[in-house]
């Protein structure tokens, strides 16, 4: 069964050009890593310093210990860790965005 995550972040002030252009292409081995790690899509959008990402998985928590010391991601992760105000501590413990309503999809 396939989780959907949402997730919420902040840039650093003057960082918006650099977090567009960086996201613009995703290293091969990046893309690798997250699907290895059972990352179905993952789709960000951002409004000024805010970003929104939805995250469709296999296992939110595994995908994260997975890719904490992954080789792909761990430089990734410095990187962002540059352009966001705060750092990920990839631990696999968070849960996201609570979800609080959706519309049913059949009545």
């Amino acid at each position: 069964m396939t989780e959907t995550i949402a997730l919420h972040t902040r840039l650093r002030v003057g960082a918006e050009a650099e977090y567009d252009r960086v996201h613009a292409v995703i290293p091969t081995e990046l893309d690798g890593a997250l699907r290895e790690a059972g990352v179905r899509s993952w789709r960000i959008w951002r409004d000024g310093r805010e970003l929104f990402h939805v995250v469709e998985v296999d296992d939110y928590r595994a995908m994260r210990r997975h890719l904490a010391e992954h080789p792909a991601n761990v430089p990734w992760q410095t990187r962002m860790a540059d352009l966001l105000e705060v750092e990920d501590d990839y631990s696999g413990e968070d849960r996201g965005i609570p979800l609080v309503w959706a519309l049913p999809l059949n009545r």
